[in-house]
């Protein structure tokens, strides 16, 4: 196998990265060096899990690396955009509008997650908001430098690909079973309302 080599940003990468910074966010090169970031990263991070260490470093070769103050958002909901997220140090809070308008919280996600992949992949508006609680360190992940993977370490972009899938499957099954629950929880509601008290 070829060692991991750094690919270099396209245009469509960097646009991204104009893109982040014009949103106040820094972009600081790339992730080149993942794999010493250390082994509670590798291990937490499902997108990683199969990766041996050189596709690794060529997965992070390809993500530009984001850093985030306190407060500050990372993705905000509704916006469209090709690239995700996955999470290298710190906890970023998930939060969603109400028909009122009033944040609703999702999820807090921390390091090892990945976030936006939906948006990246079909190109829809982002459903939640993430922001940062305190710092964070992000990897960028846009679908040209996904490509590029691909063409240039087909081993780790088939890999990524498969975990995507997977992780794209797995949120899928998650929402069904809240679907599921939901549904019962409400039939079970109007049929304790319906029922006729009993004589006695």
């Amino acid at each position: 196998m070829a060692a991991a080599g750094t690919l270099k940003p396209g245009a469509a990468t960097l646009a991204v990265a104009e893109q982040l910074q014009a949103a106040g966010l820094a972009v600081v090169g790339t992730c080149a060096g993942l794999t010493g970031r250390g082994p509670r990263l590798l291990h937490n991070a499902a997108l990683l899990e199969d990766f041996t260490p050189d596709e690794a470093e060529a997965l992070g070769s390809a993500m530009l690396l984001l850093r985030a103050r306190s407060g500050q958002q990372l993705i905000a909901e509704g916006e469209v955009g090709g690239w995700m997220l996955l999470l290298l140090e710190g906890t970023v809070d998930v939060t969603k509008r109400s028909p009122t308008g009033e944040p609703s919280r999702l999820a807090v996600i921390r390091q090892g997650a990945a976030i936006g992949e939906m948006s990246m992949l079909d190109g829809e508006p982002r459903y939640a908001t993430c922001t940062a609680q305190g710092d964070v360190e992000a990897g960028v992940l846009t679908r040209e430098a996904i490509a590029a993977l691909i063409r240039d370490h087909p081993g780790a972009g088939a890999k990524l690909l498969v975990k995507l899938t997977q992780l794209l499957a797995q949120r899928l099954r998650n929402t069904s079973n809240q679907l599921v629950k939901r549904v019962n929880a409400e039939a079970e509601a109007e049929a304790d309302s319906t029922e006729e008290p009993s004589e006695g």
